[in-house]
């Protein structure tokens, strides 16, 4: 007997969940980005660019993009950021003081959530 496949969220739901994960602004995520400390975090491959924060570059162009207008590609990447910010934001720091200048916090940052905003 065959497993039946998991479906996939429609657009319209994955549009909903990645503006709920994704709380601060383009521009605050431009600003965010030029930042020492979001340069500092993240997993880099090949020493270069962390993948957070080309994910947060691309977060800007999704943003500023016209629903009717995102593509297949852009909905993949949303899915991306709605997983990322949800695994994330379950393995904060438990010290609540920490969190305005832990790493875990300019992680999340990267992909256009600021956890301090709710």
């Amino acid at each position: 007997m065959e497993k039946p496949v998991p479906e996939r969220d429609d657009h319209e739901t994955v549009w909903r969940k990645f503006h709920d994960a994704v709380n601060m602004a383009p521009a605050e995520i431009e600003e965010w980005l030029e930042t020492e400390q979001s340069h500092k975090v993240g997993f880099k491959r090949d020493g270069g660019e962390s993948v957070g924060h080309a994910s947060g570059r691309r977060i800007v162009e999704i943003l500023r993009t016209k629903k009717a207008d995102l593509g297949g590609g852009d909905y993949a990447h949303m899915r991306k950021v709605i997983g990322f910010v949800a695994r994330h934001r379950g393995q904060g720091p438990h010290d609540e003081y920490k969190v305005p200048t832990s790493r875990w916090r300019y992680s999340l940052m990267n992909w256009g959530h600021d956890p301090l905003k709710g």
